[in-house]
């Protein structure tokens, strides 16, 4: 069980590898297509679409699959599309291949944490979950910094290899050591759309988005805040990511604990509070040399303390269509992605100067606590119904 784990474990690795890597090596991409920066910043768009389209639609459709056999066929069709990527030789083939890789990220995501809940033991679904998870931290910790070293002083075509390479990892991991599994889903997939007429399900999908857009806000405009505000070379970057990777990694087992101590959304709650109180002090001390590395790990460790419980809460508010509701958080995600990094910009555009993307992301962050109490509101509302009703 620990190994089929791992197999997981090494999918979220080169997931987040893909999908954090090419921020790191954007320049080296645009010279070599000959096209400007914020254009090749199309790609991580493209990518972050293809995540948001693939999530519903390919867990749906392999939902009466077999469940080890679905995850590695993401994988198979995750390994072609990354090792093709290095091989583009234009915008238009490349942006079409980042978004062909992004379609198989959120249904591994989704099926895979339902089958990782289902491996761990009786009460440790979380820290199951959090050992998947811990494989996109650790992309974070040592992936990112690799391939970005090597798109960086060799040729950026590499660092796609490298994801190829880790991708048939994946694929011989869970062949090697996933169980047999039984499909996804038992349901039909017109009994999972159903989900959606829980309330409970879109308020969480609107709190990953908003809540995930605060960490973004922040994350977007790291390199700068290092650099402008901070006043540190541009090499400092690279360690600060290290930092905030090696946050990630600690926060994501932390917010496990967490959520086996309380429950998911009271998690979530302490988790976004945290989160408001730094991304706010950070704006006085990210002018400080060593106090902005301090908050980096800091920032980077709270906030993937999120990551767990909330995905815990909406495979819970999901029953019975677990996999579609795990994997339409994946979904959530990534618009967190998008519309953190673009509402970030907002002030700085404005003139108001990179610590006002903290503002922005505090903002959001505080925003998914009121939506938080929104969730235990309904609960106790329906609670008292059901009571009245019996």
């Amino acid at each position: 069980m620990n190994k089929a784990l791992l197999s997981l474990a090494i999918g979220g690795f080169g997931i987040g590898l893909t999908e954090f890597v090419i921020m790191g090596i954007l320049p080296e991409i645009a010279i070599a297509f000959d096209i400007s920066i914020p254009k090749a910043g199309h790609f991580i768009s493209a990518y972050a679409l293809g995540v948001v389209v693939g999530a519903p639609i390919l867990t749906s459709i392999a939902s009466k699959w077999p469940a080890h056999k679905v995850l590695m066929a993401l994988m198979v069709w995750f390994t072609v599309f990354n090792t093709l990527s290095a091989f583009a030789t234009g915008y238009n083939s490349f942006i079409i291949l980042r978004f062909l890789s992004g379609l198989p990220h959120g249904a591994f995501f989704g099926i895979g944490a339902v089958v990782a809940g289902k491996l761990s033991k009786e009460g440790k679904s979380a820290q199951g979950i959090a050992i998947m998870f811990s494989g996109l931290t650790f992309a974070n910790l040592l992936g990112v910094p690799l391939g970005t070293y090597l798109g960086k002083h060799f040729s950026w075509n590499l660092s796609f290899l490298l994801v190829g390479f880790v991708g048939v990892l994946v694929v011989l991991s869970i062949k090697l050591w996933m169980p047999v599994l039984k499909q996804s889903s038992e349901t039909h997939f017109l009994e999972d759309l159903k989900i959606f007429k829980r309330l409970e399900l879109w308020l969480i999908i609107i709190l990953t988005t908003i809540g995930t857009g605060g960490f973004f806000a922040w994350y977007s405009y790291i390199s700068p805040l290092i650099t402008d505000v901070a006043g540190h070379s541009a090499e400092m970057v690279s360690v600060a990511m290290i930092l905030a990777g090696l946050g990630m990694v600690i926060g994501n087992f932390i917010g496990a604990k967490l959520a086996e101590k309380f429950s998911p959304i009271y998690a979530i709650i302490i988790t976004l509070v945290c989160m408001v109180i730094c991304l706010s002090l950070n704006t006085i001390l990210a002018s400080d040399k060593v106090m902005v590395l301090v908050m980096t790990f800091i920032i980077g460790a709270v906030t993937f303390c999120l990551s767990t419980p909330i995905q815990v809460a909406i495979i819970n508010a999901s029953k019975g269509s677990e996999t579609l509701g795990s994997s339409l958080n994946q979904s959530a995600f990534n618009i967190g992605n998008a519309s953190g990094a673009y509402f970030a910009g907002i002030p700085i555009a404005m003139g108001y100067g990179f610590t006002s993307a903290d503002w922005v992301g505090a903002a959001m962050a505080a925003s998914g606590v009121l939506i938080a109490f929104c969730i235990i509101l309904l609960r106790k509302h329906r609670s008292k119904n059901q009571i009245v009703t019996s």
